[in-house]
C-alpha cells in the first residue's frame, strides 16, 4: 500500500515538472542542456560583450555631449545606434550574463518575456538604423542639396526606427507568436521552434522585414556609393584614389560585420522553425546568439572610430593629440568637397568642378541627381586639374 502511494506521488511530481516551463522549480528539475564549463565559457563571452559594449557606446555618447561639431543630422543616426546598443547591454545582456553564471534562467516567466521583448526591440532599432544610415551616407555623398531641413529628417528617421521596431516586437506580447527561453536556457527570444500558424507567419515576416530588407538596402546604397567614388577616381586620380580605398574598406567592413553578427542568428532561427526537430542543438544555438550580441561592441568601432570627425574628437577627449586648434577652430571640423558629375566630358578642359561647402562635414565626393540641371558659378568653383596641381 505504501509503495503504491509513493509511486503515485512520484508520477504526479514528474507530470507537474514536465508541464511546467518557467519558474525556479522547473529550472531546478529540468535536465541541463549545457555543462557547467559550457555555461562558464558563455558567461565569459557575455561579460566581455557587456563591459566593452557599454564602454564603447558610452564613449560615443560622451563625444556627442562634449563636442557640438559632432551634432550633425547624419550623426544623429550614429547616436541612435549607440543608445540602442547600450540599452541592450543594460537591459538584456546583464540578465543573460547573470543567468549563465547561475547555469539557469533567473528571471522567471515575466522576466523572460521582458528580456525577449527589449532584446528584440533594441536589436531591430540598431539594424534599421544601420540601413537608414547607409541610405543617408549615399544621399549625402551623391544627392546633396542646399534646401536643408536636415534635422527634421534626421529626427524623423530616428523616430521611424523605433516605431518600426515596436511594430514587429509588440505582437508576440499579444498572441502573434510569443517569447520564451532559447538555446541553453539562459536567455529568451521569440519561440522559434513553435509550429503554430501564428508563430510561423510571424517568423517569416520578421525574417523578411527585419533582416533581409535591411541587408538589401545596405547592399544597394553602399554599392551605389562605391560606384560614385569610382567615377570620381577616374577624373581626379591624384586626390580621390586614397578616399576610394578608404570608402571601399569601410563598406566591406560594414557589410561583413553586419552579416557576421546577424546572418547566423537568422539561419539558426529558420532551421529551428522549418527544419526537422533537433536539427539545431541548444548548445549550438548559443554561438549565433553571442555573435548577435557582439554587434554592440563592433558597431561603435566601425561606425564611429572609422569616421574622421569622431576619431579626431576621440583623440582630443583622451588627450592623445597634444596639438591645439589653430585660429579658434575645432580640430573636429572638416570641409566637404562636392564634385558634380551630371555631365559627360570628352576632355580634361571640361572636367567637373569642385565646390567648398560649409564645415562640420567630412571631405567626401558628392554626385548630384542627374535629373536636375546644374549651373556653375565660376567665381566659387575651381577646376579639378588646378586642384590636383595645387595639392601636389
Amino acid at each position: 500500500m505504501m509503495s503504491n502511494i509513493m509511486n503515485n506521488w512520484t508520477a504526479n511530481v514528474t507530470l507537474e515538472t514536465s508541464l511546467s516551463y518557467f519558474g525556479d522549480d522547473a529550472s531546478q528539475s529540468e535536465e541541463p542542456v549545457m555543462s557547467r564549463t559550457g555555461h562558464t565559457v558563455v558567461a565569459v563571452f557575455l561579460g566581455f560583450i557587456l563591459v566593452f559594449g557599454f564602454l564603447n557606446n558610452f564613449v560615443v555618447i560622451i563625444l556627442f555631449c562634449k563636442y557640438k561639431t559632432l551634432r550633425t543630422p547624419v550623426n544623429m543616426m550614429l547616436l541612435n545606434i549607440s543608445v540602442s546598443d547600450m540599452l541592450v547591454c543594460i537591459a538584456g545582456t546583464t540578465l543573460s550574463f547573470t543567468s549563465s553564471i547561475q547555469g539557469k534562467w533567473i528571471g522567471g516567466e515575466y522576466g523572460c518575456q521582458w528580456y525577449g521583448f527589449v532584446n528584440s526591440c533594441f536589436g531591430i532599432v540598431s539594424l534599421i538604423s544601420l540601413a537608414i544610415l547607409s541610405y543617408e551616407r549615399y544621399a549625402t555623398l551623391t544627392l546633396y542639396n542646399k534646401n536643408g531641413h536636415f534635422y527634421k529628417k534626421a529626427l524623423l528617421a530616428v523616430g521611424s526606427s523605433w516605431i518600426y521596431s515596436l511594430i514587429w516586437t509588440v505582437p508576440p506580447l499579444f498572441g502573434w507568436s510569443s517569447y520564451g527561453k532559447e538555446g541553453a536556457g539562459t536567455s529568451c527570444s521569440v519561440r522559434w521552434s513553435s509550429e503554430s500558424i501564428e508563430s510561423v507567419s510571424y517568423i517569416i515576416c520578421l525574417f523578411i522585414f527585419c533582416l533581409v530588407l535591411p541587408v538589401l538596402v545596405m547592399v544597394y546604397c553602399y554599392g551605389r556609393l562605391l560606384y560614385a567614388v569610382k567615377q570620381v577616381g577616374k577624373i581626379r586620380k591624384c586626390t580621390a584614389r586614397k578616399r576610394e580605398y578608404h570608402v571601399l574598406f569601410m563598406v566591406i567592413t560594414t557589410v561583413i560585420c553586419y552579416l557576421m553578427c546577424w546572418l547566423p542568428y537568422g539561419v539558426i532561427a529558420l532551421l529551428a522553425t522549418f527544419g526537422r526537430p533537433g536539427a539545431v542543438s541548444p548548445a549550438a544555438s548559443v554561438i549565433p546568439s553571442i555573435l548577435a550580441k557582439s554587434s554592440t561592441v563592433f558597431n561603435p568601432i566601425i561606425y564611429i572610430l572609422m569616421n574622421k570627425q569622431f576619431y579626431k574628437c576621440f583623440l582630443l577627449l583622451f588627450h592623445c593629440n597634444p596639438k591645439e586648434p589653430l585660429e579658434g577652430k575645432s580640430m573636429c571640423q572638416s570641409n566637404l568637397t562636392v564634385i558634380q558629375l551630371n555631365q559627360r566630358f570628352t576632355s580634361t578642359a571640361g572636367a567637373p568642378e569642385l565646390t567648398r561647402l560649409p564645415e562640420n562635414l567630412e571631405k567626401v565626393p558628392c554626385i548630384p541627381n542627374q535629373d536636375k540641371e546644374t549651373t556653375y558659378d565660376q567665381t566659387k568653383h575651381i577646376s579639378a586639374n588646378n586642384h590636383c596641381k595645387t595639392s601636389q
